[in-house]
């Protein structure tokens, strides 16, 4: 079927199911902003393939909605005469569904959204109508299975701490909250608190579950049977009963009389409604897991370090591989990014990519999420901007880093390198910042823009993100973002540095690295003061970087830490990649 057939085929399930319209979110039943071939809806109805985004359909008009990461993309992959493109934050769906649906019957998946964000498109006065059966399921004939990959045991050794141990505290936490339970919906947190790991989507390693957490200690896993075997039930063992997706409804329905906790922003709409309708006292709670989820332990701090310096290898011989093959003008975007995946299945413990890699050169470096494809693979040209931001999922860690290259032979042109060092500046920023313990990402957002600002330059995404440990690459509830909640900053939190600019049709800049909250003594007022210690390990690109435009602590701070690149990273690495490394991290 074709896009139009698609949009037609939903538009016949509308009428069928008595509403003049549907709402269609990326996210899965489990939330989740990494989902199966099996949960693509978004991209079935629309063809956008990004990871966030929203759709509306009337019977009239359709529109679908994306932030500022896929706006280039979301133009490419719909077709106009369809679909009008709206930027999520500028033209949000419930001002679109107030303006073009007034107080018509609006059909929604109370499976695939979450109360707030069923809240904010109620504000719109549309009459939002909850369907059991969900209609682009029924219009798409050819849907793939859902995935059934074994669910697989987190050794001790890499988690830090017993599932048991976990479930002990999660529970603490619940009495103290006057809790009698918790859902835990998002699959992330099932997957932490039990320490269970799986293959159901391709570079997030966890099982597609979901639980309920007993402030007796004690918990359930809704699972399909095809993931479990008896390592699995041994590992589990007696404090955990095991159920399938299915007997969910009914497990919420015997929690009547008692008070649980739901996270508005991450549990299905239906899972409320069903508790609400059982006589549950539902109480709007953070996920209890999401925190100390966040909070790396000792051994999982350790485990990313040592992720990292194992990444280095890779990251550093492709970088080598790169300068000296770029200037011949024979690379390609797919073909970048395939060798740098090669490098990586060489290290040990290597499981996946953390995310498909971004890899763009000149003009589809600013689209800010590109994925090069066999159909718009592009030939990496000299003298031109190469942007690769890339991660590797290992059982002690997850990685992920962005790096601008110059293809060369040339020298990169003054804008250019005035530019990619605003950007290296405002990365150094936030990399160098200690500040006092309280403050949230989105106070710390503007860090990192400040020299861009000052040249009036901006860039239409977060400063970064949180990051797991062998879970998502992106992880809250912590980030650098105007728009993220205003969550604390705590030590043991991973988080990304991504500062960029991006001139649509030319080039994009981005630089990328992981850092790790630390505690960093105390301000004169006594209070507790943090830090961040870099974990990602790679040379910056000297041909781009403009050294007169550096402070002399910037600039002190780049030698530094390229010499520490050198240090911990070089004694691994063959001989001719070691001096490429030594010329690459010399002072400048």
């Amino acid at each position: 079927m074709s896009a139009v057939q698609h949009l037609a085929a939903l538009r016949e399930a509308l009428g069928r199911a008595g509403v003049d319209g549907f709402i269609i979110p990326r996210s899965d039943e489990y939330l989740g902003e990494y989902v199966p071939p099996s949960a693509e809806r978004l991209a079935w109805l629309t063809g956008f393939t990004g990871s966030a985004g929203m759709a509306i359909v009337l019977p009239e008009r359709a529109a679908v909605f994306t932030d500022g990461r896929y706006t280039t993309q979301v133009a490419d992959q719909t077709d106009p005469a369809l679909w009008e493109r709206q930027h999520i934050t500028e033209q949000p769906p419930a001002d679109w569904l107030r303006q073009h649906a007034g107080t018509r019957r609006i059909g929604y998946d109370p499976r695939l959204l979450p109360q707030s964000t069923l809240d904010r498109l109620a504000a719109s006065g549309a009459t939002l109508v909850p369907l059991a059966q969900n209609p682009v399921d029924e219009s798409w004939t050819d849907r793939p299975a859902a995935p059934a990959a074994r669910a697989v045991p987190h050794p001790v050794e890499h988690a830090g701490l017993a599932a048991g141990e976990k479930l002990a505290a999660g529970a603490a936490a619940l009495r103290e909250a006057g809790l009698d339970a918790a859902v835990l919906a998002d699959a992330h947190s099932t997957a932490w608190l039990l320490n269970l790991r799986g293959e159901d989507l391709g570079h997030t390693p966890i099982p597609l579950t979901q639980g309920i957490l007993r402030a007796d200690g004690t918990a359930e896993l809704f699972i399909d049977g095809r993931k479990v075997d008896d390592a699995l039930r041994a590992h589990l063992g007696n404090a955990v009963a095991l159920r399938t997706p299915a007997e969910l409804p009914e497990a919420l329905r015997a929690l009547a009389g008692r008070r649980v906790g739901v996270d508005p922003d991450l549990t299905p709409a239906a899972f409320g409604q069903i508790l609400r309708e059982a006589g549950a006292e539902v109480v709007a709670a953070d996920d209890p897991v999401r925190l100390p989820r966040a909070r790396k332990n000792a051994v999982e701090q350790e485990g990313s370090r040592a992720a990292h310096r194992r990444d280095a290898g890779a990251l550093i011989r492709f970088l080598h591989w790169f300068a000296q093959e770029a200037p011949k003008g024979a690379l390609t975007e797919v073909g970048a990014a395939e060798q740098l995946l090669r490098l990586r299945r060489e290290l040990p413990g290597f499981r996946a990519e953390s995310f498909p890699a971004i890899s763009g050169a000149g003009p589809n470096g600013a689209i800010v999420h590109y994925r090069a494809t066999a159909s718009s693979d592009r030939r990496i040209a000299p003298d031109e901007c190469y942007l690769i931001d890339s991660g590797a999922q290992f059982p002690d860690g997850t990685t992920d880093v962005t790096r601008t290259l110059w293809s060369g032979p040339g020298p990169a042109p003054a804008e250019l390198r005035q530019r990619y060092t605003l950007v290296l500046r405002g990365h150094v920023a936030l990399a160098t910042l200690r500040f006092p313990q309280g403050l949230a990402g989105p106070h710390l957002d503007a860090i990192a823009r400040r020299p861009l600002w000052d040249e009036g330059l901006d860039y239409d995404h977060g400063t970064g993100h949180g990051v797991g440990s062998f879970l998502s690459v992106h992880e809250g509830p912590v980030a650098f973002s105007r728009a993220a909640k205003p969550v604390a900053i705590a030590e043991g939190m991973i988080l990304s540095d991504e500062p960029g600019f991006y001139l649509p049709g030319h080039y994009g800049i981005r630089i990328e690295n992981l850092l790790l909250v630390q505690n960093d003594g105390t301000g004169l007022s006594g209070k507790p003061w943090l830090r961040f210690e870099t974990l990602t390990l790679a040379p910056y690109e000297r041909a781009l970087i403009e050294p007169a435009l550096l402070t002399p602590a910037e600039r002190r701070w780049v030698d530094d830490y390229q010499a520490r690149v050198l240090r911990e990273a070089g004694p691994g690495l063959d001989a001719p990649v070691r001096d490429w490394l030594a010329r690459a991290c010399a002072p400048l």
